[in-house]
């Protein structure tokens, strides 16, 4: 049997969308749906944004962030922080064609980032299972 991590990694496989929460500075929780461009099992995942966007600022002022998905009656939340990617070849290493609608200018358009988000802990909802844990 898989364990749940190994379920929740396949879980977040196959979604498309997350929904990635920042913390703006007067201290409300912001979630906006975000596409998946990679996945790291459940430890490390990541989006592609504007370098202007509101969750930027609220990240760059405080990386705490939370990102949560679901799938057929399964849910996992986890919660941690955002590190702020400008480096130019991981931002062309994980470019996606479609980015190019948001980001004119290609893989080097100045207003291209990459969110990296680093799980510390999970809560797992999976097949009526009920866990809260630190990502290992």
């Amino acid at each position: 049997m898989e364990t749940l991590n190994e379920k929740a990694s396949v879980i977040l496989q196959n979604s498309e969308i997350v929904v990635l929460t920042s913390v703006n500075q007067e201290g409300y929780p912001r979630p906006v749906p975000m596409s998946k461009i990679k996945a790291e099992g459940i430890s490390v995942v990541w989006v592609a944004t504007g370098k202007n966007s509101a969750k930027t600022k609220d990240f760059s002022l405080n990386p705490k962030a939370g990102l949560c998905f679901y799938e057929n009656g399964n849910s996992i939340a986890l919660t941690g922080e955002i590190e702020i990617i400008t480096d130019e070849a991981i931002k062309k290493e994980l470019w996606q064609d479609w980015f190019i609608s948001h980001f004119p200018g290609g893989p080097t358009d100045p207003n291209y980032i990459l969110l990296k988000f680093k799980s510390r802990e999970v809560t797992f909802w999976i097949d009526g299972s009920f866990i809260h844990r630190k990502v290992k």
